[in-house]
């Protein structure tokens, strides 16, 4: 399908093909999908519908930051969940949906795509995609969950702001252009057959396929959270809601949410540093 870009036919057919049966909705140019996907949500819309865009023009990252893109060469795309999963476990959702996209991107497009913790998907230290999940809760229950994935698929190193190019890539830049209705069908696959909140052991099942792709884990890191402090150690585990684990000179932390630095990192910034 070479580079060809998004729409409302290719959509259809790739949502079907995933065993989907929810009508999707694309457009060309839209604010934010997952903004568009909350508001269906609001409205009734039902569960695994999704949203899909060909260029976002306030497309939203994690912390309020702002997403970077080229028109029509990333996938943009939101999915509405409504799982019967408490509000604590809630935050699973986000590393299987993490899982999914990395695992989709490797087989179709080569790419030696990874995870960062929390939601960041990298190749090496640079940045080719990342997850932002929003969540409702109503009367102690999750009413709805929206996932909105980004993934830099035909991108170049011209289309980047100069300020990224040395820590963001492509899937064209680090393994072959795919189709974006492709990845769709294979990161929705993927999702369906791991969004299992009721079965025995689903957290394990999402955390252990987490662990095995996170290049966070066993790295010296900084953690931020959301309220600014700061805890700086090894990173040796996630908890079982998925908050990272790090080993600090002054004890063990879980840092449920937040962003993390990887301090081990070479002088190019560009992948982890030998140790002499």
């Amino acid at each position: 399908m070479g580079s060809e870009t998004l729409s409302q036919d290719s959509l259809r057919a790739a949502v079907r093909a995933a065993g989907i049966e929810v009508p999707p909705h694309y457009h060309e140019r839209i604010p934010s999908t997952s903004t568009e996907a909350v508001a269906l949500a609001e409205s009734g819309a039902p569960g695994w519908t999704v949203v899909a865009a060909g260029h976002q023009t306030e497309g939203r990252g994690r912390l309020g930051r702002r997403w970077v893109e080229a028109p029509g060469k990333a996938l943009l795309m939101s999915v509405l969940l409504r799982p019967s999963i408490a509000p604590e476990d809630a935050p699973l959702l986000s590393l299987l949906a993490a899982t999914a996209m990395a695992d989709a991107c490797r087989e179709l497009a080569g790419a030696s795509v990874a995870c960062k913790w929390p939601n960041d998907l990298v190749v090496g230290e640079r940045k080719v995609g990342g997850i932002l999940a929003e969540s409702r809760v109503e009367d102690g229950a999750v009413a709805h969950v929206v996932i909105g994935v980004g993934v830099n698929v035909g991108m170049q190193a011209e289309d980047f702001p100069e300020d990224l190019r040395r820590t963001a890539t492509s899937l064209a830049v680090e393994g072959q252009i795919v189709h974006p209705a492709l990845l769709v069908r294979g990161y929705l696959e993927r999702l369906a057959v791991g969004l299992l909140p009721e079965a025995p052991g689903f957290a394990s099942q999402v955390l252990e396929p987490y662990r095995e792709r996170c290049v966070s884990l066993r790295r010296s890191v900084r953690a931020t959270t959301t309220a600014g402090a700061e805890v700086e150690g090894l990173a040796v585990d996630l908890d079982e809601r998925g908050g990272l684990v790090i080993e600090a000179e002054d004890g063990r932390h879980v840092v449920a949410f937040g962003e993390i630095a990887h301090l081990d990192v070479g002088a190019d910034g560009l992948g982890p540093r030998e140790e002499a």
